[in-house]
């Protein structure tokens, strides 16, 4: 139940490579790049210190990769002052800069070194990119960032990135009193350590218009299940939601000490479950009764009664 992040050594394979030989010993030639170093095996390998200690970002096979993904780590690690190979600065007018800035400052720099490591930072980065909005559908320009399509934005111009959603099941709004979270989601945006995971923690959530909703979140280990359980009911209470409607989660994606935000949404007509919408479209249909048996009748086929 631990965090992914959290499980990150920062300091794996500092002295070694990825092989388990060190490169410096066998006196390979050096790279022309910063932080990339050469490989026995003919791969070049990509590294940066952090306390004098040094990160192993992984091997590559091509030695502009390797310093590549040197410039991406010494961009989270360093700042945007970062000596690169490449890159000299994210703070640009390009979309693409920003929303990468965004993506780095909303991650540890355990996690951007986990994505390096398994070469998966680009695909990481381009679902962000497409999870990125000020609730709904979103627009970047340069002159405010981030601007709704829709000219309005319920977490007052705090640009968020989408983390889930769920439609609430009959239990959910039902006399337990908490929502069941998605294991997966909750283990990759809620993680617990195993130490607080059954007491729970506190969490903040911000609504549309900016009220806070002080909820509890634990493991329940008797039914292996993550759930918000204290202040929920309420929320279910006061928001009005019943089964069938659904929940969002949502998180800022700017500074360091990162806000939830929850939203609801109701069902089109807001009276009910679908069910209940379905019954009302039923025609009136009447009962003939025929040689003892219930015959339905349509009032629309009947020239008089």
């Amino acid at each position: 139940m631990a965090s992914n992040s959290s499980s990150v050594d920062l300091d794996h394979d500092h002295n070694l490579s990825e092989n388990g030989i060190d490169a410096e010993s066998k006196k390979l030639p050096s790279s022309k790049y910063k932080g990339v170093v050469p490989q026995p095996n003919g791969r070049w390998g990509a590294q940066i210190y952090e306390k004098h200690q040094r990160v192993w970002l992984g091997t590559f096979i091509e030695e502009e990769e390797a310093a590549r993904v040197y410039d991406t780590a010494a961009l989270r690690f360093r700042g945007q002052n970062a000596i690169t190979n490449f890159r000299t600065s994210l703070e640009t007018d390009d979309e693409d800069d920003y929303m990468e800035k965004i993506f780095l400052s909303s991650h540890s720099k355990a996690e951007i070194v986990d994505m390096l490591r398994k070469h998966t930072y680009k695909h990481e980065l381009e679902q962000s990119k497409q999870n990125y909005a000020c609730v709904g559908i979103s627009c970047y320009n340069n002159s405010s960032g981030f601007s709704d399509l829709f000219g309005s934005n319920c977490f007052q111009e705090t640009p968020v990135e989408f983390l889930f959603e769920k439609v609430l099941t009959p239990s959910d709004v039902g006399k337990l009193n908490r929502m069941v979270i998605p294991k997966q989601q909750a283990e990759k945006h809620f993680a617990l350590s195993s130490e607080i995971a059954s007491k729970g923690v506190l969490l903040n959530f911000e609504d549309s218009t900016q009220k806070v909703w002080r909820l509890r979140y634990c493991y329940w280990s008797s039914s292996q299940s993550y759930v918000l359980t204290k202040g929920w009911s309420r929320f279910v209470k006061e928001k009005g939601v019943k089964a069938g409607d659904t929940v969002s989660f949502w998180r800022s994606i700017v500074g360091s000490n990162s806000k939830l935000f929850i939203d609801c949404k109701l069902q089109q007509n807001g009276n009910g479950s679908g069910f209940e919408e379905m019954q009302s479209q039923v025609p009136n249909i009447g009962v003939v009764r025929l040689f003892g048996v219930n015959i339905l009748e349509d009032p629309n086929n009947l020239c008089c009664r």
